[in-house]
């Protein structure tokens, strides 16, 4: 394929291998099926890059949270970006972490269904009140004193199964305990994966630009958080083009 690309092509593979420090084989394909449209996805991608405010290491853990997340799961992306993070010195630790964080987003099933099921039970005249034990009212507050916030869904949840939110707290609160990651940059991670096209969450969005904000983040580190996020559309890219290749190799074409 190197040898396919004219020199316009290899001078715009060689500016984006220096500002993004990195390069992966279907932008090659890419740059060859359609430069003009390597020049659009290049100049979109790479603004963080270039003037961003997040340290480079940070920006490819949100990467790896971005790609890995239960509501997208790019194994080409995911790749990539572990890849570079560890270039750029991340620890395995770290990106273990990242993964852990990002696991947690299956609660959403229970953050959205389990309100839509007091309202139902409600409008049927079933009673939904909410009388917690001494015991649950102290998990409560373990929660509470740990994440920062709380949602009434949790109140259902902790009265209706309490061995099942106290395993479910002890999953979201563990890499808390860990401090491998800090607390900033884990909000940054839920804000990404809340944020992204894929599942558009907006109350997780919220609570978490509460938290971002209360660990100090900066309005300039939350847009380049989303300007991240925002990159996710080109993943269609990543899976697509080697698969176009591979059939148009296959007509000999």
């Amino acid at each position: 394929m190197k040898n396919r690309l004219t020199e316009s092509q290899l001078e715009r593979k060689n500016s984006f291998i220096k500002v993004n420090g990195f390069w992966n084989d279907v932008w090659d394909e890419l740059l060859y099926l359609d430069e003009d449209f390597f020049e659009v996805y290049s100049n979109f991608s790479s603004v963080p890059w270039k003037t961003g405010v997040l340290e480079p290491k940070i920006k490819e853990l949100i990467n790896i949270a971005i790609s890995s997340s239960p509501t997208h799961l790019s194994v080409p992306a995911t790749r990539i970006h572990i890849q570079n993070a560890l270039r750029l010195g991340a620890t395995n630790e770290e990106i273990v972490e990242v993964l852990k964080v990002v696991s947690i987003l299956g609660m959403h099933t229970c953050a959205v269904g389990v309100p839509l099921m007091v309202e139902e039970f409600d409008n049927h005249d079933l009673s939904t009140e909410v009388r917690l034990t001494e015991r649950q009212k102290q998990l409560k507050a373990e929660f509470i004193e740990q994440m920062g916030y709380w949602h009434d869904f949790r109140d259902v949840l902790l009265q209706m199964d309490e061995s099942f939110f106290e395993a479910y707290s002890n999953f979201l609160t563990a890499p808390w305990k860990t401090g491998i990651l800090e607390p900033k940059v884990i909000e940054f991670i839920y804000i990404a994966i809340d944020a992204s096209t894929t599942h558009l969450f907006e109350k997780g969005i919220q609570v978490h630009l509460k938290n971002a904000l209360k660990y100090g983040a900066t309005k300039e580190e939350i847009l380049e958080v989303y300007q991240l996020t925002s990159s996710l559309g080109f993943h269609s890219l990543l899976m697509g083009i080697p698969i176009l290749v591979e059939e148009l190799k296959k007509q000999n074409r």
